[in-house]
C-alpha cells in the first residue's frame, strides 16, 4: 500500500513517540521498583543508586557516538539499530536475579536507549522540515514522553503488584518489536554529508571524565583521601583532554561553537537545571513517600502522579507560549516554576502532618514547571544548527540532561544520606550507639529498618535529609533560571524573530 506523505509522517511520528514511551517509562517506573529491589535482591543504597546512574551514565556515553553515527550512516539505520538493541538488553534486565546482573544489564540498556533518544531528535528535525510543522511534531513527542513519564509510577505500581518487577523490563521486547515494524516503511533517511569520521579520543576522554565524576561522588565518603586523589586527578586529566581534542577536530562530535548563539546557550542551561532538580528527585521521591509517609506501593505511584502527569499535559500549552512570547521567556519560566515547586514540596514537608495533601502543591508545581520547559528546550536547540548538524545539536542537548542527571543522582545521595546521618546524631538518645552512623543513614535512605533507633528519630532523619534534597534542587532551578533569561535577554536583539518556531535565528 502506498502511503500519502501525510500518512507517512504522521506513522514515522508514531514510531518515534514509541521509542520516547519507553524511554519515559524507563525514568519513571523504575524508581517505584527500587524498595523492593532492595527487599527481593538485597540491594544496598549505593546499589540501587547504581540501578538508575549505570541507565543515564551508559546514555550519556554514547549519545554523543550516536550523533556522529546517526550523521554519516543514516540516522534511521541507526534508530532501528538501537530500539532493537533496546527490546533486548530490556529482556535481559528483567531475566536478571542479582543486582550485579541487573546493573549490567541497565548498563548496557542505557546505551541502546541514549542512542535511540538521541536519534529520535534528529530524526524528526529532518522529517518534519516546515518550522510549524516541525514544532507540532515535538509538541506530540513531548506529550507522549509526557505519558511514559507520568505514568510511569502507576505502570510501575500496578506492574509489581499484577506480574512482580520484571516485568517493568520484559513489556519493552513486545514495544521494540512493534516500533521497528512501523519505523521500517515510514521514517525517511538522512545524513550530514559533511560527516567523516568517529570521534573516538572525544567520546573516550568524555565518558572517562564523567564516569569517575559520579564515581568519586558516589563513592567518595568510603575511598579515603588518597583513593580519591587518585581517581579525581585522573578524572581532570580526561575532562582537559577532552576539550583539547575537541577544539582541534574539523568535525568535532562536541562543537562548541554554537554556544555562541547565546540562545542555544540559554536552553543548554534549560537541560541542566531540569536535571539538577526535577528529574534526579524523581529517583528519591518514592523512598520518601513509602519510608517518610508511609505510603504502600500503589499509593506511592499515585501520588507521584501528581509530580508526572503534568508533563503530559502541559507541553502543548509550552510550544503555544514559546510561539507567542518566545523561548527567552517560557524556558526560564518554567526553570522557575519548578524551583518554586521544590519550595513548596520543602514546605510541605515540615508541615505539622506531612502527608499528600501538604505535598500536593510542590508535586504539582514542579510537574507544571518541567512540562512547560522541556519542549521549548528541545526544540530551540534544534533550531539553532542547520539540519545537517541536527544530530551534534541534539548529542549536546541530550548529554547536557544526562551527564547532569548522573551527577546529580549521585550529589542528592549524599545530601540525603549526610542530613539524615546529622539528624540522627542529633535526635538518637542518650545511650544509643550507632556503628557507623553514615551507614546507617544509607539504610534508612533505601528504606531499611534501622533496630537500635526509635522510629520517631528516623523519621526525623528522613524529614531533614529530605529537606536538604529539596532545598538543593530548588535553589538549583532558581538560580539557573535566572543565568537563562540573562541570556536569552542577551541574545534577543540579534534575533531575526520570524522563523515560525518562536527561536529566531542568530544574524
Amino acid at each position: 500500500m502506498i502511503l500519502s506523505p501525510a500518512r507517512k509522517n504522521a506513522l514515522a511520528l508514531f514510531a518515534v513517540c514509541l521509542g520516547a514511551l519507553m524511554f519515559g517509562l524507563e525514568i519513571t517506573s523504575v524508581p517505584v521498583i527500587l524498595p523492593s529491589l532492595e527487599a527481593v535482591l538485597h540491594g544496598d543504597f549505593q546499589e540501587l543508586q547504581w540501578v538508575m546512574n549505570a541507565y543515564t551514565l551508559a546514555c550519556t556515553t554514547v549519545l554523543m557516538a550516536t550523533g556522529t553515527l546517526a550523521d554519516r550512516f543514516g540516522r534511521k539505520r541507526i534508530f532501528m539499530i538501537s530500539v532493537a538493541a533496546f527490546g533486548v538488553t530490556s529482556a535481559l534486565c528483567g531475566l536478571a536475579d542479582n543486582m550485579a546482573l541487573l546493573i549490567a544489564g541497565r548498563l548496557l540498556q542505557g546505551l541502546a536507549g541514549g542512542a535511540m533518544l538521541i536519534c529520535s531528535i534528529a530524526l524528526l528535525s529532518h522529517q518534519f522540515q516546515d518550522a510549524r510543522e516541525r514544532g507540532r511534531a515535538f509538541a506530540i513527542w513531548g506529550v507522549v514522553s509526557g505519558i511514559g513519564l507520568g505514568f510511569g509510577p502507576l505502570v510501575g505500581s500496578a506492574t509489581i503488584a499484577l506480574a512482580g518487577w520484571q516485568w517493568i523490563f520484559l513489556v519493552h521486547l513486545p514495544l521494540a518489536l512493534l516500533t521497528l515494524a512501523i519505523a521500517a516503511g515510514t521514517i525517511v533517511e538522512s545524513r550530514d554529508p559533511d560527516a567523516s569520521h568517529l570521534d573516538l579520543a572525544g567520546i573516550l576522554t568524555l565518558s572517562l571524565a564523567v564516569f569517575g565524576l559520579v564515581y568519586l561522588i558516589t563513592q567518595g565518603a568510603t575511598l579515603g583521601l588518597s583513593a580519591s586523589i587518585a581517581i579525581a586527578a585522573p578524572t581532570a586529566i580526561c575532562f582537559a583532554a577532552f576539550l583539547f581534542v575537541e577544539r582541534r577536530q574539523a568535525h568535532p562530535m562536541f562543537d562548541f561553537s554554537v554556544f555562541r548563539n547565546l540562545s542555544f546557550s540559554g536552553a543548554i542551561l534549560g537541560c541542566i537545571a531540569m536535571n539538577v532538580s526535577y528529574w534526579p528527585f524523581m529517583i528519591y521521591l518514592p523512598i520518601y513517600l513509602q519510608t517518610g509517609l508511609g505510603y504502600d506501593t500503589l499509593a506511592t505511584g499515585l501520588c507521584l502522579l501528581a509530580y508526572t502527569l503534568p508533563a503530559l499535559v502541559f507541553p502543548p500549552l509550552g510550544e503555544r507560549l514559546s510561539l507567542r512570547y518566545g523561548a527567552g521567556v517560557v524556558i526560564p519560566s518554567g526553570l522557575a516554576t519548578i524551583g518554586l515547586g521544590f519550595v513548596a514540596m520543602k514546605l510541605g514537608s515540615v508541615a505539622a502532618e506531612p502527608g499528600w495533601q501538604t505535598m500536593l502543591p510542590g508535586l504539582l508545581l514542579a510537574g507544571i514547571g518541567i512540562g512547560i520547559t522541556n519542549t521549548p528546550v528541545t526544540n530551540t536547540t534544534t533550531a539553532s544548527v542547520p539540519p545537517s548538524r541536527a544530530g551534534m545539536a541534539s548529542g549536546i542537548d541530550m548529554s547536557a540532561r544526562l551527564i547532569t542527571l548522573a551527577v546529580n543522582i549521585a550529589l542528592m545521595g549524599i545530601i540525603l544520606v549526610e542530613g539524615i546521618a546529622a539528624a540522627l546524631q542529633r535526635a538518637a538518645p542518650n545511650g544509643v550507639e550507632i556503628a557507623g552512623l553514615r551507614t546507617a543513614a544509607e539504610a534508612v535512605a533505601a528504606g531499611q529498618a534501622i533496630g537500635n533507633l526509635p522510629e520517631a528519630a528516623v523519621q526525623h532523619g528522613l524529614t531533614a535529609g529530605f529537606g536538604l534534597v529539596m532545598i538543593y534542587g530548588g535553589a538549583g532551578a532558581l538560580l539557573l533560571a535566572i543565568l537563562s533569561f540573562a541570556l536569552f535577554r542577551r541574545e534577543a536583539p540579534r534575533l531575526c524573530p520570524d522563523d515560525g518556531t518562536g527561536n529566531g535565528y542568530a544574524l
